[in-house]
């Protein structure tokens, strides 16, 4: 009688172990890490992963959903404050941070709009916000903004319910992505990091999967897929009724300890441009706002001091950049060298004929100096002529009519002349007879012409007397 009731514990034993190794939050942990988009395999093939500050374990917060909205089940509170509640009312959104602004409601779901092609390298996107006024909340146009140091990233601002109302937490530069709420900006930014290209080599690289890229333009460029839905209306704002329900991870912690520097100058002129245009207004556009981003870059502030501690980063990388040029440049000598023996004797043949050459240009050098003074005074006189060239160039011009007109003429005139040509040969030989008579009668006419004129000169006297 003892054994039937010990027989009849075990199997309640048996099945109060099995709901208790079910109902484990460690095994619940291992669940949500299965889920997570950023798993281990995609870390280990997009670079865009160090983003993220290094740390031991990324997998302690719900993963986000393709649709922008979060699951509700709750990861392990890293604040240390209770975690009952799915609307997040009792854990601070912000984690210390204060809000900039508190509005009442809740935002308005984030538009669907195209983003502007990248100007150029060295330029990072933000994504487009709600901001709040005391008359609504209005949009801020999405704008590429130049980084403001080599390796600088832009966590974006984000909107978080607590204690019944919502807080706007700005979006600040630093060398790591820190925590915006979980929520899906597009672009890359789906929530948890940010996958659209990654600092290497001392230039951006861009993800042609989630950027616009004109690649004659920007040149540093790759390809990874990145899983991201942008279409219809997505949620933009953590915690509350109907928000996204993410907590921040370990990274997400530490990009938001690390030094980093407020929005720039012009980034805060982008927000007041939009406070001051009523299209803006959610109140009149009805969440399609008439500028839903920026088609002009934006430049960054100069002087900005870059962080301590990316500073370093940056002169490692440099290092290495210049470590490997170098052994490339030491690998490339042994193959070079057999090809610089065969083109030395080459070279001395073109230095002979250099020096060689080198007295005959000097001479050429001499000689143009010796030139250069007659050229000078000769400037003037061709200066001169100009004028005069243009004055006749009208009597030119009137000449060419005329000779137009003197060519019939000359045409006509052809034939007679060929007609005339056989008379005049057979004149010739009578001129040429008549040549001798001609010379012979010439001294006879110059003895009878002062006979001829003799009688004239007496006879003028006698008319003198008569009259």
């Amino acid at each position: 009688m003892i054994r039937l009731p010990t027989l009849g514990i075990m199997p309640l034993l048996a099945t109060a172990v099995v709901l208790f190794i079910v109902g484990c939050p460690k095994n619940q942990d291992q669940t949500t890490a299965t889920t997570n988009p950023v798993s281990a395999q995609d870390q280990a093939t997009d670079p865009a992963t160090a983003n993220l500050a290094p740390v031991a374990d990324n997998s302690s917060s719900t993963a986000p959903t393709t649709s922008g909205v979060l699951s509700t089940s709750q990861a392990p509170n890293m604040s240390g404050a209770s975690n009952q509640t799915s609307d997040q009312a009792s854990v601070d959104p912000g984690y210390g941070a204060q809000p900039v602004a508190t509005a009442p409601e809740a935002p308005p779901p984030l538009p669907d709009y195209d983003q502007p092609p990248a100007p150029d390298d060295g330029y990072l996107w933000t994504p487009g916000y709600w901001a709040w006024a005391p008359t609504g909340y209005y949009w801020v146009p999405g704008a590429w903004v130049q980084a403001p140091y080599e390796g600088a990233l832009w966590t974006p601002g984000y909107w978080g319910y607590w204690h019944h109302h919502y807080g706007f937490y700005p979006g600040y530069w630093g060398q790591y992505i820190g925590y915006y709420g979980g929520i899906n900006y597009g672009f890359g930014y789906i929530g948890f990091g940010y996958q659209g290209g990654y600092w290497g080599g001392g230039h951006f690289n861009y993800n042609r999967s989630v950027n616009n890229i004109n690649v004659s333009v920007v040149h540093n460029v790759y390809n990874h897929s990145v899983s991201e839905s942008r279409g219809g209306s997505r949620v933009s704002f953590n915690g509350g009724s109907g928000g996204v329900q993410v907590r921040a991870r370990t990274a997400e912690l530490a990009g938001m300890r690390q030094q980093h520097i407020a929005p720039m100058t012009v980034q805060v002129q982008n927000q007041r441009a939009a406070s001051t245009n009523r299209a803006q207004f959610a109140s009149v556009n009805h969440g399609r706002p008439a500028s839903l981003a920026v088609s002009q870059p934006l430049a960054a502030d100069r002087n900005v001091r870059t962080p301590a501690a990316l500073q370093s980063t940056n002169r490692a990388v440099a290092q290495r950049s210049a470590q490997v040029q170098q052994t490339s440049r030491q690998a490339a000598l042994p193959q070079a060298a057999p090809q610089q023996r065969q083109s030395a004797p080459q070279q001395r043949q073109a230095e002979t004929q250099q020096r060689q050459a080198a007295p005959q240009q000097r001479r050429a050098a001499t000689q143009q100096r010796q030139s250069a003074p007659e050229q000078r005074q000769a400037a003037p006189q061709q200066r001169q002529a100009v004028p005069q060239q243009r004055q006749a160039a009208p009597q030119q011009r009137q000449a060419v009519p005329q000779q137009r007109q003197a060519v019939p003429q000359q045409r006509q005139a052809v034939p007679q002349q060929r007609q005339a040509a056989p008379q005049q040969r057979q004149a010739a030989p009578q001129q040429r007879q008549a040549a001798p008579q001609q010379r012979q009668a010439a001294p006879q006419q110059r003895q009878a012409a002062p006979q001829r004129q003799a009688p004239t000169a007496q006879a003028k006297p006698e008319e003198d007397r008569k009259k």
